[in-house]
């Protein structure tokens, strides 16, 4: 089933980046990704409260807190580099490069999660 969410997450990927080469094309790149933050932010919520989750967040943990705070900062530092990147160039260029992060992926996991790298890991699933 994994496998379903992540190729959906892929043509969703995909598809924001045509949308935000659109957006960008006569809006600041840093405007752009205001607005889009403020939707991430409101559906987001919006499925915690509507699974029951919203009690959890008390539940989590100092440590875990700091990873996720930090991951946060790094996806907001990615995301408007990317869309500094779509108002530059095409879409059609920047998403190749944008998307080299799944090797960089693959590396900082054996490096820090200690996975396992096999041929079918380094060729893809």
């Amino acid at each position: 089933m994994w496998i379903v969410f992540a190729l959906s997450a892929a043509l969703t990927a995909a598809t924001v980046v045509t949308l935000s080469k659109i957006g960008v094309k006569h809006v600041d790149s840093s405007l752009a990704f205001a607005i889009q933050s403020v939707l991430i932010l409101v559906v987001s919520w919006s499925v915690v409260i509507s699974q029951g989750n919203l009690p959890d967040v008390t539940r989590i943990e100092r440590r875990v807190w700091i990873y996720l705070v930090v991951a946060g900062v790094l996806t907001c530092v990615s995301s408007l580099l990317s869309f500094r990147a779509l108002k530059l160039g095409n879409a059609s260029q920047v998403s190749p490069l944008t998307n080299f992060s799944l090797v960089f992926s693959v590396i900082l996991a054996a490096v820090f999660l200690k996975e396992k790298l096999s041929w079918q890991v380094i060729a893809g699933p």
